[in-house]
């Protein structure tokens, strides 16, 4: 499945996608500018707020 049309990912993939290390993704978590959601002790990230953020960024 192409990485755009997945629901949400790991901290690990969304690093990997955005080339972010996992401090700068926990601060942009932390900031609201990136979703997650938590199920069990897992922790994913929504992967529309990923494109959203990069799409922001990108039109700066």
């Amino acid at each position: 499945m192409p990485f755009a049309q997945r629901l949400t990912c790991t901290i690990d993939d969304a690093c990997e996608v955005t080339g972010s290390g996992r401090t700068k993704l926990y601060e942009l978590i932390g900031a609201g500018r990136v979703v997650t959601t938590t199920i069990g002790r897992r922790r994913l990230v929504a992967v529309r707020s990923l494109l959203a953020l990069l799409d922001s960024n990108m039109s700066n």
